[in-house]
């Protein structure tokens, strides 16, 4: 028998998930935990004990992947994804990215090309490609059921104000209130890209007006709302948007076809309209079916697995990343670092479309060499310790500047929630 691939997980707070897959897999093995925070450190000790294993913990990311795990989970900061990715194929690992894959261009630019040169499995963890739900429509659209995309809309809104000191650390330079409205759009957008497989050529950005809960807990611009719009390859459209706006957490779907239409209902279910290509069956004669999707791969191992959150899909995004490295079948439904960056970009450019009056930005194909040359020291972002003097504006609205004693009493909120 082979022996298990060893799978060392950055970010103990969000990778816990990940944590709990690796324990249970028959493939793989967790061997390893880094994070800096000790009450995450804490989680993983208690972890480690409830599994019964031997997992080394480290503090220090350079020292981590020194050691002979096989394979990294990156699970940190989302805008620190791509030189800690990097860093770990250059050392040998293969790796498995949390969301966002990068911030500004020029990481996208080496994130592709430490793929090609490394040669190490890359793959991105959009769990919302693999829910219950968005599966299935990947599956239906994939066997041609709706025929050929024209218009498809998708949305990822979660209202997180009230978790939003936890999720900040109480601190006005956290990553969440220094992203850019559009940044974290692949929660939206990517099961529609996944599913329609066409590359997105053209997006336009916009933002919604901020919201005042979100400034009251650190957001100095209110926490804006992200829309892009997006042409397709084949010339589809696509409306995403996400953010905090004001409605229960769920996240809908619709791809309209050629032949008909699939979407997800409130509920889970899948929704599927279709016609067979004539006008018999044409208007509102068409087959409408409404159903409760089962999972279709790797049946068993999930549900032996225990992972049901996120429909199962946190389940999916790791069992991938093994097989994808294995050169195992069920490798074929990861998404690769060409994807990853399609899905990321869209939400870069369209910020700076926002910030240049909502003007349509051509995306680039990294694929090609000579379009990531156009970008490869394109540092631009949100992020002033990456960016300097090419730091860019959080939003097109006004930022409230944070005094001293607003922050300290931010973090001592914060600070008093975790003794709660």
């Amino acid at each position: 028998m082979e022996r298990k691939l060893r799978i060392g997980v950055m970010g103990a707070r969000r990778g816990e998930t990940m944590m709990r897959v690796l324990a249970t897999h028959p493939d793989a093995e967790l061997t390893a935990i880094c994070d800096n925070f000790e009450p995450a450190l804490e989680r993983a000790h208690k972890f480690c004990k409830e599994f019964g294993k031997d997992i080394a913990i480290y503090t220090d990311f350079d020292e981590f992947i020194k050691t002979d795990i096989d394979a990294v989970v990156l699970a940190n900061f989302a805008n620190e994804h791509a030189p800690f990715a990097v860093k770990a194929m250059k050392a040998g690992k293969h790796v498995m990215s949390e969301v966002l894959p990068c911030q500004n261009p020029a990481e996208a630019v080496a994130l592709i090309e430490a793929v090609e040169e490394t040669g190490m499995v890359y793959t991105y963890a959009e769990n919302y490609c693999y829910m219950s739900d968005t599966f299935e429509m990947w599956r239906r659209f994939q066997k041609g059921d709706i025929g050929e995309l024209h218009f498809a809309q998708c949305d990822y809104i979660h209202d997180c104000s009230a978790d939003w000191l936890d999720l900040t650390y109480g601190d006005t330079e956290h990553w969440r209130n220094q992203m850019p409205p559009t940044f974290y759009c692949t929660h939206s957008l990517g099961p529609v890209l996944m599913m329609a497989n066409s590359r997105p050529v053209e997006v336009t950005g916009y933002e919604t007006l901020p919201m005042e809960p979100f400034r009251q807990v650190g957001s100095a611009t209110g926490h804006t709302n992200g829309i892009e719009m997006i042409r397709l390859e084949n010339g589809a459209i696509v409306e995403s948007i996400h953010g905090g706006l004001k409605r229960p957490k769920n996240n809908y779907y619709s791809l309209y076809g050629s032949l008909g239409y699939l979407g997800n209902l409130e509920n889970d279910d899948v929704l599927c309209y279709f016609e067979d290509g004539t006008l018999e069956t044409a208007g509102d004669r068409g087959t409408k079916e409404i159903y409760t999707p089962e999972p279709f791969v790797s049946v068993e191992l999930r549900r032996s697995s225990g992972m049901e959150s996120h429909g199962g899909s946190d389940f999916y995004a790791t069992h991938f990343f093994i097989q994808k490295i294995l050169g195992k079948e069920d490798g074929k439904w990861a998404i690769d670092v060409y994807q990853a960056v399609d899905m990321g970009m869209c939400g870069l450019l369209a910020h700076r479309s926002i910030l240049n009056g909502s003007v349509p930005m051509k995306m680039p194909d990294f694929r090609k060499k000579e379009d990531r040359d156009l970008y490869r020291n394109d540092i631009a972002c949100t992020d002033k310790k990456v960016a300097g003097d090419k730091t860019l504006p959080v939003s097109s609205y006004p930022a409230h500047i944070y005094t001293e004693e607003e922050k300290a009493e931010l973090k001592r909120k914060w600070e008093q929630s975790l003794n709660n």
